[in-house]
């Protein structure tokens, strides 16, 4: 569980009426659509307003119109509002917005962690939070209609004018008149110091910890015994409850995922009900030593072959091109992989993508997709392929690299290795990927959440083994979806809050089956503003690119199609799928049809605009799949015959696109 930055010792569970001058310690939660709110994110703002409720209250029900009002009438002054639902019966996603405020976030604080701490009592309650202090500067009722007893001065607006212009309310305090709502675990405060370091604590983090925070692991400290972890306890809190770590960043409103690293919900409120108790020992010989052993170089064991990737001096500042390079296949017989791991990657890797292909360059260069071997980043683990299945290298050629480099301040020389195991038999089954894929994006400067969408559609039934969403330093969360043929839909993976610093991908606890017809929909939305302090320049309009300082929108998929073995191939069905990446990146509402203003920031495409009256076969304004492959087919005419330039392209654009199939 590593955490960036030390945090502070945690604040006590309120035991006096008033709450206001309380300090408000960070934490993450998820509201009505998945998408994250970490309260130290909003540090820039000029307050930030929580108000309690909870499902199927009448209270909470008023609360939601009168906050939008208020949330309606402080437009543009640098606030930020939310509705936090602590009561027994949170759930995310059941516990729609106020009429007409989408924008009006609903937090599911499904552990009651977060109101605990806080010292919420009741719905209805206000909490305006001064990201100066971080401490509470209000405490009580929306407006006279929520208040225990009417004072002129109560009320949330006026509070919020107060703060915005840097004094304190003239009330800081006041009662308010709500539903009640029950925290069980504060009545059991005193018996946390019983929590057992040693069968209850220790062995969740040997379990969930220990792999990355280990001698030679990833992590920047050694989780080996009770020391360390008393030290780190205020950070490991903090990390829990911003869902920092452990670094798989889905929630739990997915499908069924395998290797999970997440602590379950009860794991959780052990680990920070311990710390909150303040870590105490007890009795019990530590586990910790015994279970932190130096992680392995190859967690797979020795694999069957081993290269390493041509040396590369990365630069202590600058943008570095992406690097291709290829080894020379010895190989004289074709072999089909069962995984690929990677070791010794230094900082500097932000990526790397593992190929084959036909030729050997006497300079050893080149890279493709075409035969697609894996892929690494930072944090990811090795890639694997389901039973019976994997993806054939043809003897010869070559085994190719595209190698993506950022500079980490100081000069760094990579010397990847990439370790490769084999099936020893033919399995039954062909591993193929494909990609949702957005080459339009268009993220605004300062826009602070900004939504793109892209789809796939699947053109026979396929099962799919695990997926991987890729953006930016600008990516705020992601969300994967299927729509089946019969309109019908189901959330696959969740990322309330991306992290770009952890790249992997997640497998399906079986294989997801995937009707003809289905649609995948990947769902971004990006943080272009001053609050995103990951941002590179919050001025700069943004499209997509290849390098770190642009954005993408990827989610790679790994599947195989169900009616299709390795002695019954269907290259052709591969080749329908990847003929719909195209549509279904510019199709931004999902309708099966193009108008003029989808073809909006591809430059590849933009030309189609100009046939869109000659294709329309039906003269609705738009492009259907017909009418597009149409129009696609007549501008490779004319490019062909000199009468319509090819645009310029980069690198990533003409390889991603170009994603061929898994032979």
């Amino acid at each position: 569980m590593m955490a960036l930055v030390a945090a502070a010792a945690p604040s006590p569970i309120p035991s006096k009426a008033s709450l206001a001058g309380t300090r408000v310690d960070n934490f993450m939660l998820a509201d009505q659509t998945g998408m994250g709110h970490e309260l130290y994110y909003f540090k820039e703002k000029a307050a930030v307003v929580i108000v309690t409720a909870a499902q199927g209250d009448a209270v909470s029900d008023r609360a939601k119109v009168a906050l939008a009002k208020v949330q309606e009438s402080f437009t543009g002054k640098n606030v930020h509002f939310m509705m936090l639902d602590s009561s027994m019966t949170s759930k995310r996603g059941t516990f729609d917005g106020a009429p007409g405020s989408a924008a009006l976030p609903i937090l599911a604080d499904e552990l009651q962690l977060v109101g605990r701490s806080l010292g919420v009592t009741q719905t209805g309650e206000v909490f305006v939070i001064n990201p100066k202090s971080w401490t509470v500067a209000y405490h009580g009722p929306i407006d006279d209609s929520f208040a225990d007893k009417k004072d002129a001065n109560a009320n949330l607006t006026a509070a919020l004018n107060a703060v915005i212009s840097g004094k304190a309310p003239a009330v800081t305090e006041a009662s308010v008149k709500g539903s009640a709502i029950d925290f069980p675990d504060r009545a059991k405060v005193a018996t946390f110091t019983n929590i057992s370091y040693a069968t209850e604590v220790a062995p969740v983090l040997a379990d969930k910890c220990v792999a990355c925070h280990t001698q030679g692991g990833m992590a920047p400290f050694a989780m080996d015994k009770y020391d360390v972890v008393k030290a780190m306890a205020p950070m490991i809190r903090e990390a829990l409850r911003t869902k920092r770590m452990p670094p798989y960043h889905s929630d739990r409103h997915g499908a069924a995922l395998t290797d999970d690293m997440r602590p379950t919900d009860a794991q959780i409120k052990t680990l920070v009900n311990w710390i909150e108790a303040g870590a105490p020992r007890g009795s019990g010989v530590d586990p910790l030593p015994s279970a932190a052993k130096p992680a392995p170089k190859w967690p797979l064991g020795e694999p069957d072959l081993v290269l390493q990737v041509p040396a590369f001096d990365v630069p202590a500042s600058g943008i570095v091109e992406y690097q291709d390079r290829s080894i020379a296949n010895a190989f004289t017989e074709g072999k089909w992989l069962r995984a690929t791991a990677y070791a010794n990657a230094t900082p500097a890797v932000h990526h790397a993508l593992a190929g084959w292909i036909p030729k050997v360059d006497p300079n050893g260069r080149g890279f493709s997709w075409n035969v697609a071997l894996g892929g690494y980043g930072p944090g990811s683990a090795p890639n694997l392929t389901p039973a019976e299945t994997g993806v054939y290298i043809p003897p010869g050629g070559s085994f190719a690299y595209q190698m993506h480099y950022t500079p980490v301040g100081k000069p760094v020389t990579d010397k990847m290795e990439v370790g490769y195991y084999f099936h020893k038999e033919e399995p039954k089954y062909i591993l193929r990927q494909a990609s949702i894929t957005d080459f339009s994006i268009e993220i605004p400067a300062g826009e602070e959440r900004h939504p793109e969408t892209a789809y796939l559609e699947f053109p026979h039934d396929a099962q799919i083994f695990g997926v991987q969403p890729h953006c930016h330093s600008r990516c705020y969360s992601t969300k994967l979806r299927i729509r089946y043929p019969d309109g019908s839909e189901k959330v696959l993976l969740n990322q309330p809050r991306y992290d770009f610093s952890w790249q992997r991908e997640f497998h399906f606890d079986k294989l997801l089956e995937v009707p003809k017809g289905s649609l995948l929909i990947a769902d971004y939305v990006y943080d272009n503003s001053d609050l995103n302090k990951s941002n590179p320049d919050p001025k700069k309009h943004v499209t997509f690119g290849e390098q770190t300082s642009e954005e993408m929108l990827f989610t790679f998929a790994r599947f195989r199609f169900k009616d299709e073995t390795a002695n019954n191939r269907h290259d052709e069905w591969f080749q329908e799928l990847q003929g719909n990446v195209l549509f279904g990146a510019l199709d931004d509402n999902i309708d099966g049809q193009l108008t003029a203003a989808e073809f909006r920031n591809d430059p590849r495409f933009k030309s189609v605009v100009k046939f869109l009256p000659m294709v329309d076969a039906d003269k609705d304004g738009s492009l259907n799949k017909t009418e597009m492959a149409t129009a696609m087919q007549m501008m490779q005419k004319m490019r062909a015959s000199g009468q319509l330039a090819a645009p310029k392209t980069d690198a990533a654009t003409t390889e991603m696109t170009q994603q061929g199939e898994h032979h």
